[in-house]
C-alpha cells in the first residue's frame, strides 16, 4: 500500500466528480485531513462542523504577481484542482488535504495561470487595518504601539473620518487629547497623512491576520 505521507508532495491536481451531482458551478471536494485518513470531512459549512483547514486563508496572486485578495483555503484548493492556479509557497504547518484521487497540502500562496484584469479604483478605502499599517501600528503622536483610532481635528469640532485625518493612536494620548486640536497642545504629528495606493492596500483593508509568506507581495505596508 503506497505511504499516504508521501502525499505531501505537491502534484497536479486531477479534478474529481464525487458528489458534483446536482451542485451548480463547482464540484463538490470529498476530503480526508491528515490524521483521519478513514473519516471523511464534511465538503459544504453546515454539514456538520466546519474543518478547520477550511477557515485558512491563502493570498490569491495574479499571472503578474499582483495580489487580488485573500482566498478562503477551500476556494484556492478548488481553483488549483480545476488546473486554474498553482502553488506558489507551501505552508509546512498546513493540513494535507486528500482525495481517492490527489492529495494536496493547502498552500499559503498561490498564481493564477491566466491574467484577470482588475478594474482601476482611484481610492483605497480607510478601514481600521488599513489604517493600522499605514501607521505600522504605531502611535501618530508619541510612537508607543497603537491601540485606537484619533480624528486629529475631532469630529465635534468638524473634523471627516478620512486618509487625512484619522491617525493610529495609543489608549493614553487618545485619552489626553480627547476634542482638543494639537495647536492647543503643542503637539505634531510623526509623519503626513496621506492616503496609500497600490493594488496590495486593497487586500491590507480587508484582512487582519497575514500570514509571513504574504509580505514580499503586500508591500511596505504590510511590514
Amino acid at each position: 500500500m503506497k505511504n499516504r505521507h508521501s502525499a505531501r508532495a505537491h502534484r497536479q491536481l486531477v479534478p474529481t466528480d464525487a458528489r458534483s451531482a446536482g451542485v451548480s458551478g463547482a464540484f463538490a471536494l470529498q476530503v480526508i485531513t491528515e490524521g483521519s485518513a478513514h473519516s471523511a470531512e464534511p465538503s459544504f459549512p453546515g454539514e456538520n462542523a466546519v474543518p478547520l483547514w477550511i477557515k485558512r486563508r491563502v493570498l490569491l496572486l495574479n499571472v503578474t504577481y499582483e495580489p487580488l485578495t485573500a482566498l478562503p483555503a477551500r476556494r484556492a484548493v478548488v481553483l488549483m484542482t480545476c488546473g486554474k492556479a498553482d502553488t506558489v509557497h507551501e505552508d509546512p504547518q498546513a493540513p494535507v488535504v486528500h482525495s481517492e484521487q490527489w492529495a494536496v497540502q493547502v498552500p499559503s500562496v498561490i498564481r493564477l495561470r491566466n491574467y484577470v484584469r482588475v478594474p482601476y479604483r482611484a481610492r483605497v478605502p480607510m478601514t481600521r487595518a488599513a489604517l493600522m499599517h499605514r501607521d505600522r501600528f504605531r502611535c501618530a503622536y508619541c510612537g508607543a504601539k497603537a491601540e485606537t483610532v484619533d480624528h486629529v481635528v475631532p469630529r465635534s469640532r468638524g473634523g471627516e473620518h478620512s486618509w487625512e485625518n484619522c491617525v493610529a493612536c495609543c489608549a493614553p494620548c487618545n485619552h489626553r487629547k480627547a476634542d482638543k486640536l494639537l495647536s492647543e497642545l503643542g503637539w505634531t504629528l510623526r509623519a503626513s497623512l496621506v492616503p496609500p495606493s497600490g493594488p496590495h492596500w486593497r487586500l491590507l483593508a480587508s484582512t487582519k491576520d497575514l500570514h509571513p509568506s504574504w509580505m514580499p507581495y503586500l508591500g511596505e505596508g504590510a511590514a
